[in-house]
This record gives C-alpha cells, sequence and structure tokens, in this order.
C-alpha cells in the first residue's frame, strides 16, 4: 500500500536528505509518495504542520523545542526523529561593515573573538556620533541563526537588543534586503551567503560552525499525535532520510545531488557544491574558506537526534527571556529529540556521539556546556534577559 504524505520545507541546502530521499526515490522505495511543498517563511511551515496541512516538515530545530513548550504560539507536541542537517549557517556582512570592522579589529577578523569586539567597536562609534543601530538579519526568533548572533556579540559586550536591530527575514529575502540597506549583516543558511557574495553585496565574516561547532540546524519534524497514530509511516520515512543522507555524503554523488538540490531551490548547482564540500568563497576576490565542519548531513552521527541539542536550544531560549528557566521546561525540550525512533526505524544499537566536542556543542567561548545543568550555563554570561514567570506546560 502506497502512503501519500504532504511535507514542506523552506529552499535551503540542508533540505537535501529530504530532496534526494524523494527525488532519488528512496521515499518510494519504502512505499511512501511524498509531495512536497515548498514555502517561504518558518511560520507558514510551523502553522501548515501545526494545523495537520502538513504530515512532516523540514524545520528549524529551536521552532519545534518552542512549538512543543508552547512559547511564541500555541503548544502543539512536536517530535523528530531525524535531524537533517547539523551545521550549515553563515553570518554575511555589508561590504562598509566589513570595511568598519576591519579598521577597529585587534587581531584577525577571521577570530570571532576578535570580530565581536570590532563590532562592540563600531556599535560604540555610531552611538556616540547620533547614528541609527546597525540593522541584523535572521530568519526567526527561535532559530540558531538567532541565537548564533546574539552568542557572538555578546561575546564582544554588545547587548543585541539595545544596541542593534535584530529583525525577521524569510530566507530568500536576505540578499535582497542587503542589497537595498535595509540589513547591515544577516545569519542564515546556504545558499543565501554564497549568493550575496558572488553578486559583490556581502562578505562571508563566519560559518556557524565558527561560533558553535555542533548545532543541529534543521530536523524532520512531526506532530506527536501523528507519530503515535503512524508509526510505521514515520519509520518508513525515517529510513527513506537516511537513505538520502548517505546518498548525499559520497564525494562521487556531488553532482547529482547538487543538481537535484539546485533544481528544488532555483540556484546554480555550483552553489550547492560549495556547500556540501564546505569550501566557500567568503569575498567577490573570490578568497575561499573551508571547513570539514560547515554543513554535516549524515557522518558522525549527523542524522542521529541528540537530546544534549535540545538542552542547548532551551539553554539559549531562557538566556534571552523567551520562556522561564525550569527543570521541566527542560525535560520537555528533550523530549522532543527522538534518538530511540531512529535507532528503531534502522534497526541498529544506540550510538549517541561520543567524538569532538566533548561536550556535544563547541561553543567558541565558554565553559563546556552541561545539559543536566542549564542554570549553571546561564550564571557564565553577563550579558542576558530576566527570566519570565515561570510557564507551565498544558498537558
Amino acid at each position: 500500500m502506497i502512503e501519500k504524505l504532504r511535507i514542506g520545507y523552506i529552499p535551503l541546502v540542508d533540505a537535501t536528505a529530504l530532496l534526494v530521499a524523494v527525488d532519488q526515490g528512496f521515499a518510494a522505495t519504502e512505499g511512501l509518495d511524498v509531495d512536497l511543498v515548498r514555502e517561504v517563511s518558518w511560520s507558514n511551515v510551523r502553522d501548515k504542520l501545526n494545523l495537520g496541512l502538513f504530515d512532516a516538515a523540514h524545520l528549524l530545530s529551536p521552532i519545534a523545542v518552542a512549538s512543543s513548550l508552547g512559547i511564541g504560539h500555541v503548544r502543539v507536541p512536536l517530535i523528530t526523529p531525524f535531524n537533517l542537517g547539523l551545521n550549515g549557517n553563515a553570518i554575511t556582512v555589508s561590504p562598509r561593515l566589513y570595511t568598519a570592522l576591519a579598521s577597529l579589529a585587534d587581531g584577525d577578523l577571521a577570530d570571532p573573538k576578535v570580530s565581536a569586539r570590532a563590532l562592540a567597536r563600531v556599535v560604540a562609534e555610531r552611538k556616540a556620533r547620533g547614528a541609527e543601530p546597525l540593522n541584523f538579519g535572521m530568519t526567526f526568533p527561535f532559530s540558531n541563526h538567532n541565537y548564533q548572533f546574539r552568542f557572538w556579540m555578546a561575546a564582544g559586550g554588545i547587548d543585541p537588543d539595545e544596541d542593534v536591530r535584530l529583525v525577521v527575514l524569510p530566507p530568500p529575502y536576505m540578499v535582497e534586503s542587503l542589497a537595498s540597506g535595509h540589513v547591515d549583516c544577516f545569519c542564515v543558511g546556504a545558499p543565501w551567503n554564497s549568493v550575496a557574495v558572488d553578486a559583490g553585496l556581502g562578505r562571508i565574516l563566519h560559518f556557524g560552525c565558527e561560533i558553535v561547532t555542533r548545532a543541529t540546524e534543521k530536523v524532520l519534524a512531526v506532530r506527536e499525535a501523528w507519530a503515535a497514530e503512524k508509526p510505521a509511516t514515520l519509520a518508513a520515512l525515517t529510513r527513506a532520510l537516511a537513505l538520502g543522507a548517505e546518498f548525499a555524503d559520497q564525494p562521487e554523488n556531488v553532482p547529482a545531488v547538487s543538481e537535484i538540490v539546485g533544481r528544488r531551490l532555483d540556484v546554480a548547482p555550483e552553489l550547492v557544491v560549495r556547500t556540501l564540500t564546505g569550501k566557500l568563497k567568503v569575498a567577490a576576490d573570490g578568497t575561499v574558506r573551508a571547513s570539514d565542519n560547515y554543513i554535516m548531513i549524515s557522518r558522525d552521527h549527523a542524522a542521529r537526534p541528540d537530546p544534549v541539542q535540545a538542552a542547548w536550544i532551551y539553554a539559549q531560549i531562557a538566556r534571552w527571556g523567551q520562556a522561564p528557566l525550569s527543570d521541566e521546561l527542560r525535560a520537555a525540550a528533550e523530549a522532543v529529540f527522538r534518538p530511540d525512533l531512529y535507532d528503531a526505524a534502522l534497526g541498529i544499537a544506540p550510538s549517541p556521539f561520543d567524538g569532538e566536542p566533548r561536550d556535544g556543542v563547541g561553543a567558541f567561548i565558554g565553559p563546556n556546556f552541561v545539559s543536566a545543568d542549564i542554570a549553571g550555563h546561564l550564571k557564565a554570561w553577563a550579558i542576558k534577559r530576566p527570566g519570565r514567570p515561570r510557564l507551565s506546560l498544558v498537558r
């Protein structure tokens, strides 16, 4: 029997495992007829998933946590049996802002500690002459783009809620917003940073993995109730995604995968190649920066959900006042990530991540992350938002 599924996605390279699973026939082999629906904004994807218009979705991992906690929207418990991608973001600045940073840097701007301090000097200089705050584009309040921006800025002494403006933009609109001068910098997933560089509109300042070495970026999210009703279908979809991810991670398949993804995203396959190989042109002069960690789809346990990542997301949510601090909420956040479903679908023994970074996160500054001690994590930071009144989960 063929099971029909409707799955939403945003045009980003970290949807690769999903796109390949469908277009290479892995989903069909598992008895799934998948209708992939391209969306523009994360709020559209979240709302259609929560309302049941999508069976599953390519989703920002922090949205899955926020929806399950009931913050920022009505509470709809979501779960994920599959990580679609670790990392994959980058911070891109306008040429004008890059020049200003370079003029005030006390070292190599490729070091996020150096760039954060330089940005603090730019912000202070603008304040001193009464200039408008800089505008920074990110994709959603509950996103690693938001949290990576904040983590980086705060390391340099910038209060991201007082010293700059953080604005929400759908990923496909980032480049146009930089071109028009509506934003001075943005943090987004591939390929939009490369699009800005190729157009001469921006310079990639940092890869997301230079801020946080290992961050779950996108997940395959489903409603908890739907997963309980259709466990066999979810297992079949998980297996198809695993095959898609493994196929995409083979170097000999990069040309074919780039054609599939480029077609689905309406971008040149060459931009996808840069992303998948971790070799990105960061400036209009052709300067290239490479990182094996730029995006991780299958290797090093990337596809297996890790509750430590969910706890890290909740720690950022709590740090910036989007939810109060409580063990109940941390446990609820961790429960969104379901490695047990991943293991059962693939028929493998549990195999948690045990490589580098040792804390499973690898932030560029600060103490190692301990998921059981979010309060201790928050004490390490001078810049943060006060906690909110206690939020109770409605069962």
